[in-house]
């Protein structure tokens, strides 16, 4: 979790003052696709933004979000890694150009810290600690001097927002980073929080950004869940097609207990998935049929339940890399509960006997061996 702190940076447009309107429409109609997992015509329209404005670094920063957003939607696939770290390198390397000859431009300060801080956050990610510590404090004061430079812009409190939560958040969440810290100005979450909800109503550019953050802090660590799911769904009603959104509006559902509403988002999800939707791979596909089995089980649709489970202990086994996920433990777990209400005991053992094979997760291993003294049903 260290890799949040390094999320300061992550200023996906706030550099972007007083261009042509054929400039902003252009950055925001990327930025749309980008989100609507749009890619190829992201894509497209990125590199028109390059070819008619040659001397800018926002084209090839904005391609290089498209191979973040790859990243995003699968974290366990590397494979777009080093075209995603090249892409921020060739963003580097032009915007020093330009601040040798003005060392006070503010695109090039911006796109350089923002280019810096999303290669520290992918360190982070695979947990290449010392070089994610390094990318942050080379971006600070970048970001800083931009902000400076222009300090009435609205979307420059993103970066600010995210650090001043998460720099006060998680040296209390996981002690391991303190000594990290202080390298880094002290947080203020409550600050970060405020920075954050005026980029999420007034933001230009990166509004969007700012509410994906804020319906992520809510979910895992303020948890309050109202706050989350009114983000989620201002997400998802303006990118209805963008699975990790929807599917945040699914574990909200999950967390406050509304299984009818969790059911009914990911069955949308799944429907996605089924019909080949850009972004709707496995790893959505996995999470859908996890929560679609876990709900018929809830009430009792013991067939339902059964074709969800298997299909997702399926998937699992297909993409799960350097450990056994979750998903497929609990599902083995719940699989071996509907063989037994079904009365196929001897099935039902083998799920749980399999269950103590896999690695033990959430207290998994006790709740096979209670099964395993007395069938699912009979407590």
């Amino acid at each position: 979790m260290i890799k949040k702190i390094f999320l300061l940076i992550m200023i996906l447009t706030g550099s972007l003052f007083c261009r042509p309107v054929n400039f902003d429409s252009l950055v925001v109609k990327g930025i749309k696709e980008i989100y609507s997992i749009r890619f190829d015509d992201a894509g497209k329209t990125f590199r028109t933004l390059m070819a008619d404005y040659p001397e800018h670094p926002a084209g090839k920063f904005f391609l290089a979000m498209i191979d973040w957003w790859k990243i995003l939607l699968d974290l366990d696939n590397e494979s777009y890694d080093d075209i995603f770290f090249a892409k921020l390198e060739d963003v580097i390397f032009m915007c020093d150009e330009i601040l040798e000859k003005d060392p006070d431009n503010i695109d090039a300060l911006f796109f350089k810290g923002g280019s810096i801080g999303f290669r520290g956050r992918l360190r982070a990610i695979r947990e290449s600690w010392l070089k994610a510590a390094d990318d942050g404090r080379e971006a600070i004061p970048i970001v800083q001097h931009a902000a400076k430079l222009d300090p009435s812009n609205v979307d420059v409190q993103l970066g600010f927002g995210i650090y001043d939560y998460y720099a006060d958040v998680i040296p209390n969440e996981y002690p391991f980073v303190k000594p990290l810290m202080i390298f880094f100005p002290k947080g203020d979450k409550a600050k970060g929080i405020r920075e954050l909800a005026q980029v999420a109503e007034k933001g230009k550019y990166a509004r969007y950004e700012s509410r994906y953050f804020l319906m992520q802090l809510f979910f895992h660590y303020e948890n309050d869940y109202k706050k989350a799911e009114e983000y989620a769904v201002q997400l998802t009603s303006e990118f209805p097609n963008n699975p990790l959104f929807q599917r945040y509006l699914g574990r909200i559902a999950v967390r406050k207990g509304d299984y009818f509403k969790s059911d009914e988002v990911f069955s949308a999800v799944y429907n996605k998935c089924v019909k080949g939707y850009p972004g709707y791979g496995n790893v959505s596909r996995r999470e859908a049929t996890y929560y679609l089995g876990h709900y018929k089980k809830l009430i009792n649709n013991v067939d339902s339940a059964m074709i969800f489970l298997k299909e997702c202990i399926d998937i699992s086994k297909k993409i799960d890399r350097d450990e056994v996920s979750g998903f497929r433990i609990n599902a083995t777990i719940y699989l071996g509960n509907m063989y037994d209400l079904k009365g196929e005991r001897e099935k039902a053992l083998e799920c749980y006997n399999e269950c103590l094979e896999l690695r033990d997760y959430a207290h998994s291993h006790d709740s096979a061996k209670r099964f395993i003294e007395k069938p699912y049903g009979k407590y």
